[in-house]
């Protein structure tokens, strides 16, 4: 007995554009260093400084776009430190979110983008207004984009890249509100506006992002929950001069990490869900200041669970980590989480124009994890690796149909779908904590492919060392019928993907 039914809509949503499967990679805790570069001398195989198994997962997954190199650490970032010869470069204090640490600059500009290469990524330069200047960032833009045969474009060539780098996404500044110089919204709007006029001298094919604000920060932040409006405002005719908007999202209402409940469960996944609303506000924001001539999408540049053994901040009832070194145990919850906000991203494909969970390695929401020689990709990296038929097709809306519901009262099963010359693809969660579900989803003319699902017998099930391979994809078993009727069961937490091609004897 079928307990969910799925419909796909007819009409496609819009692309799902590579960019929404971004990450951030900050030089925060082990995230860059030990987590993707381990420098051309280490024993830890390697191709060029980066870890040779990091590269090579991510490659895999695939991650098309990769933030760097904050975060909050951008806006103390000087990019000259990170140039030239590695053996002459200065030893300077790295600090982000409260951690210093020293910073011997190794991976610098050069080495980013040659990580990039080797992975796939497009780069997203976040630039330094913090501490910075407008010459720094422009000469920074004309270090790496400009085809113009100048003292920097030559300094460039003989610091081994002899063409231009031709980097589209620069972010001015990073959580200006806050970290990045706590500046009220008009004037980080002229400042932005400065920016933005020389910046577009130098490369007017840049995109340039500008920093806005979640609009329902927590209530003792003492933060403007009128950023983006009083900001877009302050621009007024320049807004133009905006591409993208940030907003940051982080889900810290649900409990330990591991030791979670029931409650905890379903709370960290509305946290999810309700990232969709604070996506639909800031486009009405836009839509209310912005001529409808000039498109500014949104750019959700850092978001993911931010668990409280991670934090000296915030809600949770826990004991936290002194020192600090924001890593975090990665569980099956957290996957289904990220899954529920990939849903959400697939929906908004037509004003979130990009997304980078923060982080890549080691740090917060981590892709992989790794210790000494040994690299463990997390139950999040598999959830991000059964989307990825999406990345670049159509999105479609789903319907389900189901008397299974959770105790908010939604829906247990939800899902997401999309099509392209390959064929449709559909990927579904169950939510529900301790319930598996019969479901089936109607596809006309096409044939199974490929099904692979996510599961384990706990939703804090993790990866280890120990059991690298413990939450990781399984061959689903699907039953088909002429009719176009696809049936399978969902284990309690968990989620799918069932990959479509056209049956035979299909056009």
């Amino acid at each position: 007995m079928i307990e969910a039914s799925v419909q796909i809509g007819a009409d496609p949503i819009g692309r799902i554009s590579p960019r929404l499967y971004g990450t951030l990679a900050e030089h925060l805790g082990r995230c860059c260093y030990d987590g993707l570069w381990v420098g051309p001398s280490s024993q830890i195989p390697n191709v060029e400084g980066f870890r040779t198994d990091v590269v090579e997962a991510l490659r895999d997954l695939p991650m098309p776009l990769v933030r760097w190199p904050g975060g909050c650490y951008a806006d103390h970032y000087h990019w000259r430190n990170g140039i030239g010869s590695p053996a002459e470069r200065p030893l300077t204090l790295g600090t982000s979110c409260g951690l210093s640490v020293p910073d011997s600059n190794a991976l610098g500009t050069h080495e980013f983008l040659r990580f990039c290469e080797l992975t796939g990524a497009e780069p997203y330069f976040c630039g330094n207004v913090g501490s910075g200047s407008v010459q720094e960032l422009c000469d920074w833009v004309e270090y790496v984009n400009s085809d113009v045969d100048t003292s920097l474009a030559r300094e460039r060539a003989a610091n081994g890249r002899p063409e231009p780098g031709h980097v589209r996404v620069w972010g001015v500044g990073n959580e200006s509100w806050g970290c990045g110089g706590s500046f009220d919204a008009s004037v980080y709007a002229q400042e932005f506006r400065r920016y933005a006029t020389m910046l577009r001298h130098i490369d007017p094919k840049v995109e340039l992002v500008a920093v806005g604000l979640e609009d329902d920060p927590l209530p003792e932040s003492g933060l403007d929950p009128d950023w983006n409006v009083r900001f877009l405002a302050a621009l007024g005719p320049n807004v133009g001069l905006v591409d993208h908007l940030s907003v940051h999202r982080y889900w810290i209402r649900g409990g330990p990490e591991t030791d979670f409940d029931e409650a905890d469960y379903y709370r960290l996944l509305a946290e999810a869900d309700a990232t969709e609303a604070l996506i639909e506000r800031t486009a009405r924001t836009i839509g209310a200041m912005a001529p409808t001539s000039h498109r500014i999408g949104i750019a959700l540049d850092e978001w993911g669970v931010w668990h409280p053994e991670a934090r000296d901040w915030g809600p949770g009832d826990v004991p936290r980590r002194t020192p600090a070194t924001f890593e975090q145990a990665g569980t099956l919850r957290d996957a289904l989480a990220a899954a529920a906000a990939l849903e959400v991203f697939h929906r908004q494909c037509s004003v979130l124009s990009m997304a980078n969970l923060a982080q890549t390695v080691n740090v917060l929401h981590a892709l992989l994890v790794t210790d000494g020689a040994a690299c463990v990709k997390t139950p999040t990296y598999h959830a991000f690796s059964l989307h990825s038929p999406h990345i670049g097709a159509q999105a479609h809306g789903t319907q389900v149909t189901t008397d299974v519901t959770l105790p908010s009262g939604r829906s247990a099963v939800s899902a997401t779908a999309s099509t392209s010359d390959r064929g449709a693809a559909v990927t579904l969660i169950n939510r529900h904590f301790d319930r598996a579900i019969a479901t089936g989803v109607r596809v006309a003319g096409m044939a199974v492919e490929r099904a692979r699902v996510l599961a384990a017998d706990a939703a804090n099930a993790v990866n280890s060392l120990q059991m690298p391979d413990h939450v990781a994809p399984r061959p689903l078993e699907v039953a088909g019928t002429s009719e176009g009727e696809f049936t399978f069961t969902l284990p309690a937490h968990s989620m799918a993907t069932i990959e479509f091609r056209a049956a035979r004897g299909e056009p």
